[in-house]
């Protein structure tokens, strides 16, 4: 029975290859999409760990594991148990923890006591010395011998070897060759003498096999570790008062799938250590770094595969349309087959394994094409832009195939259920199910786009009452973050508004089709009238086109959106692509009733253009001595550094504003050169009511005394152009003159601090010079390194320097921005293709059902003409108008949603307005796949109606 059945499937399969192939590549895409999100986000984990890893190694590295076995009170230790859980850290330990340790090491130490000089003359007696007696192994491997020699074994009756130190042997006043006696208690002896024959200091002091630290080491003698064992603790007898065995683990390499079993390992170490020797514990773990890498790690993985999910619904929607075709074309035989005997469950049987067959194929070789989607994704610097990167490692994980089967089980399940219907169909049934074709599919009976459309609408709701997290465009990398809901919401209103447009597109048809009456010519009449009486046929193609590239705009949008908005809230913060804060050189300018003035250091630097306003050294307070005076460095060499394009002054500082003797609060003293400032600082013009140029303009052509202000105080307080404003700087009043009003200005957040914008020669004769700082613009590809060594070769010393180029580059590499843009673009990708193989697919199969009705009009005396003329009209309802919706809809729920993208944790900040991103080279792309899906279609038909034969096509039988 089992091979009968398999050569009719194989048969079956290959009747139908060019349907059986569309179905597997289907299969491949959504599995290998799938796949490539946990081998992503694996990979970005590793560099989200190299990140954690090297945030916190400032002291110890993050995967320091330090047990330690502590006498408590009077307790005496079992030395059995203490060799058993020696050996088990030493070797088991290693070995469940899985990855390589840079460093072992075990320290163990008698009880601390005072030592006393053997011979009081030849060492200070009168001080007092607490000393411990300890071993650490592998010590002789990590330093370098200051003094004398290393310890050997002790001679019978002569006193034990040790080491120190140097700065210990400094601070406690020893030397070489001391003699000390040490007391001991619970042994066979009373004390040990003990001779210091070497000092030594660390070859590295950063090498994490000082965990312990110096501090802890001063007051420390070492002994050899073999005579520690056998001499002191198992000869002599003596109570051990501590053992320490730490581990320093690299987890470079860690994977997602192995953060939980280490979890447990380390869990469980702690009831294996005190088991095997009581008040033996851990001191030290990276439990809470696991917990931050399997915290991040799921955080990536929901928010991509959210973001995924309409895409992954897209193509399983494909892959069921597919099923449906197939299924369709051959109800005719499990009709017959039922007919003859075969049963439901044979029928249905026959199926599964075909979808077994292929899903199995598809799960061999999505992980191989995934492997490269999920590379792509690492290479993703924007969306549609891939670089030539180092890109993030990736790899096959555990993760990877639990996705890659739940993702066959799904698409088995959307292949699988259509046929359970068919398989349930006698010719009787066939006939009846023929004979009510034009029946309303079961969403539109049962009001599912109603649904879908109200569950969207609430969606908007909730986002626009700020009830969900939005998104944060971030001012730095590590601040990206997306809701997924703003994906996932939006793809349920392009699915229901494609479905509801379908619910009224026969009576759109209806509508024509009155208005045209019998003026109608004949090819327009027939596609009417073919559209009306089976429009239910064309529904599938027609929601798999409106959701393709409706989520192809949405995505593409979202990604323009988010990436355009981001490095401009950067652009704007620091207002150029280089900001330089020079030292000023200050000193106190002599009080003509003081007999000295006193000299300062270097001065209070001006607040630079991305930092918050007022910090500037202006804003210091006047000291009694006299006031401060600045020398300002020689800003011409600014401009003559290596790279730079251009470069100006900006000074900030902190001043209070009056008006007609009202205080309008404080306010940011913004001190520019309007002729430099106009060729370095980034401007976005649609910012302003004018052209930004205009403004500078004004500024230095009208007076001196010129001030802009922001365009809220202007309306708060009545203010308007030629009004007067008083600004006092450190009791120093500045008198000036309103020439312009505007909302914004680069590197100033008026609704934090209100900005006025000076000429800065203005502020400096009537205030003298207050520190500044210089605003760069850069050449493409300048570096900052050769700027800095050319600053300091001119001797200009830097309070700091910022580059927003290396910002915009951090944040371009963070895993989760690369990990968004790129699914984005991997999901615009596939739903371009999905959409023209289902194009194709779709019309090449429809065609091929209606032989007989096209061999029926040929004889009817249809022309050629005439009946390609119907079909591409056909073609042009149906497809192109999907194409067009699908298009519209898209841009629709742009405008609607992406605005929720935007920051509401501080809606100040979110400078400069949010505006929504439609790129002209995503649409132009979008028309060129629509315009070789329309050529295709038509080649088809053309091809189809040529090789079409009026003797053949009409005949008895049926279409198949």
């Amino acid at each position: 029975m089992g091979i009968p059945l398999f050569r009719f499937l194989f048969r079956k399969m290959w009747n139908t290859r060019w349907m059986t192939l569309s179905t597997l590549l289907g299969l491949l895409v959504a599995i290998s999409f799938t796949v490539s999100i946990p081998m992503y986000s694996d990979g970005a984990l590793k560099r989200v760990v190299s990140k954690s890893i090297a945030d916190n190694s400032q002291t110890l590295p993050a995967g320091s594991l330090l047990m330690r076995y502590q006498v408590s009170g009077a307790d005496k230790t079992d030395l059995n148990a203490l060799q058993s859980v020696d050996q088990y850290i030493k070797n088991d330990v290693k070995e469940k923890i899985g990855f390589p340790s840079q460093v072992f090491v075990r320290t163990q130490s008698l009880r601390a006591t005072e030592v006393y000089p053997e011979d009081p003359t030849k060492v200070d007696a009168s001080r007092i010395r607490t000393m411990t007696l300890a071993s650490m192994d592998g010590l002789k491997d990590k330093i370098e011998w200051t003094n004398g020699r290393t310890y050997k074994e002790a001679a019978p009756g002569g006193p034990l070897e040790v080491v120190m130190l140097e700065e210990a042997m400094y601070r406690n006043d020893l030397h070489v060759g001391a003699v000390l006696e040490y007391p001991v208690s619970g042994g066979t002896e009373s004390f040990i003498k003990v001779k210091i024959v070497g000092t030594f200091k660390p070859l590295k002091d950063t090498d994490p096999y000082w965990y312990q630290g110096f501090d802890n080491m001063f007051n420390m003698l070492y002994v050899d570790p073999d005579t520690f064992h056998n001499k002191l603790l198992k000869e002599m007898q003596i109570p051990i008062n501590q053992s320490s065995w730490y581990y320093a683990f690299d987890l470079r390499d860690i994977q997602t799938s192995q953060i939980t079993d280490l979890s447990r390992t380390l869990d469980r170490l702690k009831i294996d250590l005190n088991q095997k020797l009581k008040d033996t514990k851990v001191e030290l773990s990276f439990e809470k770094l696991l917990e931050e890498f399997r915290s991040q790690s799921v955080q990536l993985q929901m928010m991509l595969l959210t973001l995924a999910a309409p895409m992954i619904a897209m193509v399983f929607y494909f892959i069921a349309m597919n099923a449906n075709q197939s299924l369709q074309k051959q109800q005719s035989d499990i009709a017959v087959l039922r007919s003859r005997g075969a049963s439901t469950r044979q029928i249905i049987m026959l199926y599964l394994i075909e979808g077994i067959i292929l899903g199995g194929v598809a799960l061999a070789i999505a992980p191989f094409v995934g492997w490269f989607m999920a590379k792509s994704i690492g290479s993703a610097d924007g969306f549609l832009e891939f670089v030539n990167r180092k890109s993030i490692p990736v790899g096959f994980t555990t993760d990877a195939v639990i996705f890659g089967i739940v993702a066959v089980i799904i698409a088995l399940l959307a292949s699988i259920i259509p046929a359970i219907i068919f398989a349930r169909s006698s010719i009787v049934n066939l006939k009846q199910k023929l004979a009510s074709s034009d029946r309303k599919p079961f969403w539109q009976r049962w009001f599912l786009d109603i649904l879908l459309l109200g569950l969207a609408g609430y969606g908007y709701y909730l986002s626009s009452q700020q009830q969900m997290l939005s998104f944060q465009t971030g001012m730095s990398a590590d601040q990206l973050q997306v809701q997924p809901f703003l994906f996932f919401v939006p793809a349920i209103a392009i699915f229901a508004s494609g479905l509801f447009f379908l619910r009224l597109f026969p009576w759109i048809l209806k509508l024509i089709q009155w208005i045209g009456g019998k003026l109608l010519p004949v090819p327009l009449y027939l596609t009417l009238t073919q559209l009306s009486r089976s429009a239910t046929a064309y529904y599938p193609l027609m929601i798999l086109l409106i959701l393709t590239l409706g989520l192809g705009v949405y995505n593409s949008s979202a990604a323009r959106t988010i990436d355009v908005n981001s490095t401009e809230q950067i652009l704007y913060k620091y207002a150029a692509d280089v900001v330089i804060t020079p030292v000023f050189e200050s000193y106190q300018e002599r009080d003509p009733d003081s007999k000295k003035g006193n000299q300062g250091g270097d001065g209070g630097q001006g607040g630079g253009a991305g930092r918050p306003p007022g910090g500037g050294g202006g804003g210091q307070e006047q000291q009694p001595q006299g006031k401060i005076i600045y020398n300002e460095p020689p800003f011409e060499v600014f401009k003559r550094l290596p790279g730079v394009e251009a470069a100006t002054r900006v000074m900030q500082v902190k001043a209070n504003v009056l008006s007609a003797g009202s205080s309008l609060g404080s306010g940011n003293l913004v001190g520019i050169d309007n002729v430099d400032f106009a060729k370095v600082a980034w401007f976005r013009e649609d910012m302003y009511p004018l052209h930004p140029n205009l403004y500078l303009d004004a500024l230095g052509k009208y007076m001196e005394s010129a001030v802009i202000i922001p365009t809220s105080i202007a309306k708060q307080h009545q203010i308007n152009p030629g009004d007067p404003l008083t600004l006092t700087v450190n009791g120093q009043e500045l008198e000036l003159v309103v020439v312009a009003t505007l909302p914004y200005w680069p590197g100033q957040y008026p609704a934090k601090m209100p900005f006025y914008i000076v000429n800065l020669d203005y502020v400096y004769d009537q205030l003298g010079t207050i520190p500044y700082d210089v605003l760069v613009k850069t050449k493409d590809g300048a570096k900052l390194k050769p700027i800095v060594d050319a600053l300091q070769k001119e001797q200009i010393d830097l309070v700091s320097i910022t580059d927003a180029n290396r910002e915009l580059i951090n944040q371009s590499k963070h895993p989760t921005r690369g990990g968004v843009f790129g699914i984005l673009s991997m999901g615009f990708l596939i739903s371009i293709i999905v959409s023209l193989i289902g194009y194709i697919l779709y019309w090449f199969f429809n065609l091929s059902g209606r032989v007989v009705q096209f061999g029926v009009l040929r004889a009817m005396g249809l022309s050629r003409r005439q009946l390609t003329g119907m079909l591409l009209l056909e073609q042009i309802f149906t497809a192109g108008l999907s194409i067009g919706l699908g298009i519209l809809i898209g841009k629709l729920t742009s405008i609607l949603f992406l605005p929720f993208l935007q920051s509401t944790t501080d809606a100040r900040m979110q400078v400069p307005p949010f505006r929504i991103i439609f790129d002209s080279k995503d649409t132009t792309q979008l028309y060129v796949v629509v315009g070789v899906m329309m050529l295709l279609g038509a080649s088809l038909l053309f091809v189809h109606i040529r090789r079409l034969r009026v003797h053949q096509a009409v005949k008895m039988g049926e279409e198949r």
